[in-house]
């Protein structure tokens, strides 16, 4: 294998593992966020406020890793 099928499959697992990540997060903050609402239904906007700031920073984790995996495919710094 070369140094671009290298970087290809890194780029892959870079995404795929951040994307699995990120779902895998999401999907407990909305379950811990629907036990906390019936527990205490006076606070579900409050809580809703807070889980889509959280929301907002797990994607935007996510997109960081997007970010660079396409850094490294498209402006490879190791192809020389």
């Amino acid at each position: 294998m070369t140094n671009v099928a290298f970087v290809a499959l890194a780029c892959g697992i870079i995404i795929g593992l951040g994307a699995i990540g990120a779902c895998i997060g999401i999907a407990i903050m909305g379950g811990k966020y629907l036990e906390a609402s019936a527990r205490q239904p006076e606070l579900m906007n409050e809580l809703q406020t807070k889980m889509f700031v959280l929301a907002g920073l797990i994607d935007a984790a996510f997109l960081i890793g997007v970010g660079i995996a396409m850094m490294f495919a498209f402006a490879n710094p190791f192809v020389g």
